[in-house]
C-alpha cells in the first residue's frame, strides 16, 4: 500500500456533507440531489489517487483515496470483471451508484443509478460510445447524457498515449471542450512515474465527485479495466 499513498494509517470514517455544500451543488446538474452520497462536491478543485486494485484479496475493482490517503470510494467486483452490474461504495461498504450494462442487439450502454437501483428508478446518467472513422484509425469517443437533459451531455476522451500514460487515462470534458476532471498515472514527489494500476484523478471545483467516479467507472467496465 506504501506504493499507492505515503499515509500509512488505517482508513477513517468519512465525515458528513455540510449543508453548505448541499445547498449550493443544487443549482448545479452536477450536482447530486441526495444528501446521502458522501463527499458530493467541494468549492475548490480535488486530487484522489485511484489503486486499479480491489481491496479483496484476489478481487477484482478498484479504491480511491482522497489527499488525506483516506479510503472514499471502492469498486469490488471479486472474481469477475466487466461486469453487467457494479456498485461504487464508501469506504464502510455503502452502495453510492449502481452502474448497470444494458445490451441492445449489437450496441451496449452503461447506466447509472443513484444508490442500489430500485424498480422504477430512473437512470441519473448514461454513458455510450461514439464512433468516428477518420484516414488513420478508427476513433472512440464515449458520451454521457444526465438526466434525461440533451443539453448536459459530456464527453470521455481517451488520453494520450506516451510512456508515461496509461491505458485508464482519460479526461472529462463538456460540450465546448472544457475540462471537468481528468485521470493520469501518477507521479511521486521527486517525479517518478508509478506503475499503471496508480492514477491520480483531479476534479474542477463545484463537481459532484461521485459523478465522476461513476463516469470513470463505466469508462474502465468499457475498457475492461475493472
Amino acid at each position: 500500500m506504501s506504493k499507492v499513498h505515503p499515509h500509512q494509517a488505517p482508513p477513517s470514517p468519512l465525515p458528513p456533507s455540510s449543508s453548505s455544500s448541499s445547498s449550493s451543488s443544487s443549482s448545479s446538474s452536477l450536482s447530486s440531489p441526495s444528501s446521502s452520497l458522501a463527499c458530493s462536491s467541494t468549492t475548490a478543485g480535488e486530487i484522489f489517487t485511484i489503486w486499479m486494485k480491489s481491496l479483496i484479496l484476489g478481487g477484482k475493482g478498484c479504491t480511491v483515496f482522497d489527499s488525506k490517503g483516506q479510503v472514499v470510494y471502492r469498486v469490488d467486483n471479486y472474481c469477475s470483471k466487466c461486469c453487467d452490474q457494479v456498485f461504487l461504495m464508501d469506504s464502510h461498504g455503502r452502495v453510492l451508484l449502481t452502474v448497470l450494462r444494458k445490451k441492445f442487439k449489437l450496441l451496449a450502454h452503461w447506466e447509472g443509478y443513484r444508490e442500489e437501483k430500485k424498480k422504477g428508478a430512473t437512470w441519473w446518467f448514461r454513458v455510450r460510445k461514439s464512433w468516428r472513422i477518420t484516414r488513420m484509425s478508427l476513433q472512440c469517443k464515449v458520451v454521457v447524457d444526465l438526466n434525461h437533459d440533451e443539453s448536459s451531455t459530456f464527453k470521455i476522451e481517451k488520453g494520450k498515449r506516451d510512456k508515461s500514460s496509461s491505458s485508464s487515462s482519460c479526461r472529462i470534458v463538456d460540450k465546448l471542450g472544457g475540462l471537468i476532471a481528468e485521470m493520469k498515472r501518477k507521479e511521486s514527489v521527486g517525479g517518478v512515474v508509478l506503475g499503471e494500476d496508480v492514477l491520480t484523478m483531479m476534479v474542477e471545483p463545484n463537481i459532484d465527485h461521485s459523478l465522476i467516479m461513476g463516469l470513470l467507472v463505466s469508462y474502465s467496465l468499457i475498457c475492461c479495466r475493472i
